[in-house]
């Protein structure tokens, strides 16, 4: 189990944590490192991996929970079976290209353009702008391709405040998106293991255009429909993930639209509010893969 040591709190090593107790308790002999104590090695004569205590053997298997994609491809360049896959990690870390295989999968996402990428912060296309007031109008979503816990999205209301924001985002690849009015505060996290939804929770905020437990949201057990579930499945399969959190947003008439998909989804808050152990269903679904049973 890989989690990263470089970001602050227990959050990250939490969710490794919970995989290594679901693994333990169904015999496997599992450790929990940091992605710094395993590190890449490449010369012309070898590929490998590097550790304080060098194993006798590689793992059968690794569960990543961690963005660190370099590492997640050496080890399966090593020929090992990594949980997600480093391109399931890729893509859904980007959220550009989330929406790009989301939109090839024609799953139902906000209305979205991508801003052109920029060398200088002081290069604005008001053409761009222009193009993004006329088809999404205000109030206008700006979202970071990369981000977490939803500190890196923004609701923008009018166009001084949308140059305002670009001008700060500088360099940074980022998406105009439509505003789902509909879903003002609340939204819906699925959490995906194979072909099943296996836990979800609705979540809400008085006082924040975003529902993230981070940005002050509360959170509650939730039975999602036949559709949303269908969604949340197809949403993880678009980005080739073997399990996901997938986040729902409410539209008109109460269809759902994806939000985002989490390859590396934290799974603490949505046993607090369901009772549900995502971490078991993972580690079931893993050793039935690595068995050979495709019906995982």
């Amino acid at each position: 189990m890989i989690y990263n040591d470089s970001l602050p709190g227990n959050k990250f090593i939490d969710f490794a944590q919970w995989l290594e107790k679901a693994a333990t308790q169904r015999g496997s002999n599992v450790k929990v490192i940091s992605n710094s104590e395993l590190l890449s090695f490449l010369s012309q004569g070898e590929l490998s991996v590097l550790a304080e205590k060098q194993p006798s053997a590689l793992p059968d298997f690794v569960v990543f929970t961690d963005k660190d994609i370099y590492l997640a491809k050496q080890l399966e360049l090593l020929g090992i079976s990594v949980f997600n896959s480093s391109e399931a990690i890729r893509i859904s870390d980007d959220k550009i290209l989330t929406y790009q295989q989301l939109a090839t999968a024609k799953l139902p996402i906000p209305k979205t353009i991508i801003y052109p990428k920029t060398f200088t912060s002081q290069q604005l296309k008001h053409g761009v702008m222009q193009s993004a007031i006329h088809r999404l109008g205000f109030p206008m979503i700006v979202k970071e391709a990369f981000g977490s816990f939803g500190e890196q999205v923004y609701l923008i209301h009018n166009k001084a405040d949308l140059i305002q924001q670009i001008k700060h985002l500088a360099t940074k690849p980022f998406v105009l998106q439509a505003f789902i009015s509909t879903s003002y505060g609340k939204d819906l996290r699925l959490h995906v293991v194979g072909n099943k939804v296996v836990a979800a929770m609705k979540r809400q905020s008085a006082h924040d255009f975003r529902a993230n437990i981070t940005a002050g949201g509360t959170m509650q057990a939730y039975e999602p429909s036949e559709e949303e579930q269908k969604l949340a499945i197809l949403a993880t399969q678009s980005i080739g993930a073997d399990f996901a959190g997938v986040d729902l947003l409410i539209g008109e008439n109460d269809s759902p639209i994806i939000c985002e998909i989490n390859s590396n989804a934290h799974i603490r808050n949505l046993f607090d509010a369901t009772g549900i152990n995502v971490a078991t269903f993972i580690i079931d679904y893993i050793f039935k893969k690595i068995e050979g049973n495709t019906n995982a």
